[in-house]
């Protein structure tokens, strides 16, 4: 399959190519609209947009959003300039990738994005390897990701619900060719008997369950059992807090070994399984509590992986956004509908407290107005003034929950512009003077600010 790459650089493009072709894509360069046009009329192909070159990029997406309206178009940005994620969302870029680009991402997004674009519902993977990762804040967890996928140790990720820790251990598996299988078990979801069956499979003697196993047996498994399903690939544990203190022995032990003794045959297997446990921020508490067993907790956590809360990653929320967006359109098998440029920078903005599954229960909302493009509007009367659908802040007057709404809307829409003072007013509807006295009086400080300075020193000094 070809994609058409538009304004790489060419000191990259050799790395590109190689990525893409690891994905069996076969890469035809353009440098302009025009030649892009050419190419396009001869073959319709996917499309890459690089964004190094800022306004002129996205002016080309526009363009080839205007006369060639079912081309799928993708975006490519410096982590040094996530800010132009949005601007590529709102120009008409199904899905926007960091670089380096990875292979399993792009994938992801042709076969998602050309299912819908046939009229089909796609069959969307879950996790596969699809973890927005633009924001600074996940440039350590990539990193911690990149590691995690070259040893096969216990990992430990961190964070709160709905925070991405599933995607992140999906990304840690998509990392390996020929990975085997991803199995996932929610420990919190079985009683004790339940949860040992699943893990381990029924035993050789007993009752079944394992709970007649001697303690020296206590490493075995059988073959329908998840451990043995996960053999070559990875087992993903959320809640393993949950799991009773004897599975919790029996994890620890192979975790440790690394081997087990199969139920049917009573013969030593090789049980090569990375163990990835999703755990909440609260994890070393509960170890000191005795809810988790220490010896467990030091083998899971050889490698620990802290992930962000989504409203501490503010740059990953266009793309995601938009991919949910999308998502929800294809199964409801309606045309994709848009986010205008005023609802995404509002959706940036909220706190977003319930992380992705609130901002996708907001989107299931919006998506039901029957214009294309989804206004400021539609997203205001879908949140509370005080952040998403979670539950209000207390201590604060409604005219303070207001002002700080206020002030973390203008400073998400300067930060978005670029620290363009001028684009922002343009964005929030008001004069640039009017925005200039609502910085000062709403005390907008920090990035925001930095931004606006950093503007001034490119244009204007």
């Amino acid at each position: 399959m070809q994609i058409l790459y538009i304004g790489c650089p060419a000191p990259e493009r050799l790395e590109a190519e190689r990525a893409l072709a690891a994905a069996a894509l076969k890469v035809v360069w353009a440098d302009t609209t025009a030649s892009a046009l050419t190419t396009l009329q001869r073959a319709d192909m996917p499309v890459l947009l690089d964004l190094s070159r800022g306004a002129a990029a996205l002016q080309t997406a526009r363009d080839l959003r205007l006369r060639r309206a079912r081309t799928l178009m993708f975006a490519v940005v410096d982590m040094k300039r996530p800010h132009l994620t949005s601007d590529a969302v709102a120009s008409g870029c199904a899905d926007v990738f960091s670089r380096p680009l990875g292979p399993a991402r792009v994938v992801n997004a042709l076969e998602r994005e050309g299912a819908q674009l046939r009229g089909r519902r796609p069959q969307l993977r879950d996790g596969g390897g699809d973890l927005y990762s633009l924001s600074p804040s996940m440039r350590d967890v990539s990193e911690r990701i990149a590691l995690a996928s070259t040893v096969r140790a216990g990992v430990l990720v961190r964070g709160e619900r709905g925070a991405g820790r599933r995607a992140v251990a999906r990304a840690i598996h998509a990392h390996q060719p020929n990975a085997g299988r991803f199995i996932a078990v929610d420990c919190a979801a079985f009683n004790a008997a339940d949860l040992e069956r699943e893990l381990f499979g029924a035993a050789a003697n007993g009752d079944g369950s394992g709970a007649g196993l001697p303690a020296r047996d206590l490493g075995q498994v059988s073959r329908a059992s998840r451990l043995h399903d996960a053999i070559g690939g990875t087992c993903y544990l959320r809640n393993v807090i949950a799991a009773s203190p004897r599975v919790q022995e029996r994890l620890a032990r192979v975790v440790f070994r690394h081997d087990a003794t199969l139920a049917e045959t009573g013969e030593r297997i090789a049980l090569d399984v990375r163990l990835v446990a999703g755990v909440d921020p609260h994890i070393d508490q509960a170890v000191r509590e005795g809810r988790l067993r220490g010896d467990l907790y030091r083998r899971l956590s050889a490698i620990r992986i802290d992930v962000p809360a989504l409203r501490n990653r503010r740059d990953d929320i266009p793309a995601l956004a938009n991919y949910f967006l999308r998502a929800i359109c294809a199964s409801r098998k309606v045309p994709p509908k848009t986010l205008s440029r005023s609802a995404l920078s509002l959706i940036v903005a909220l706190p977003w407290r319930g992380n992705a599954p609130e901002l996708r229960e907001v989107l299931e909302i919006v998506a039901d107005a029957s214009e294309a493009s989804i206004s400021l509007e539609a997203v205001l009367d879908s949140v509370r003034i005080d952040g998403g659908s979670a539950a209000p802040a207390t201590g604060r007057t409604l005219k303070q929950a207001h002002a700080q709404f206020e002030r973390d809307y203008i400073a998400s829409v300067v930060e978005q512009c670029g620290g363009s003072v001028s684009e922002a007013a343009q964005t929030l509807g008001i004069k640039r003077t009017n925005l200039y006295r609502k910085l000062r009086r709403l005390k907008v400080a920090g990035d925001a600010v930095a931004e606006i300075r950093k503007y001034h020193s490119r244009h204007i000094a």
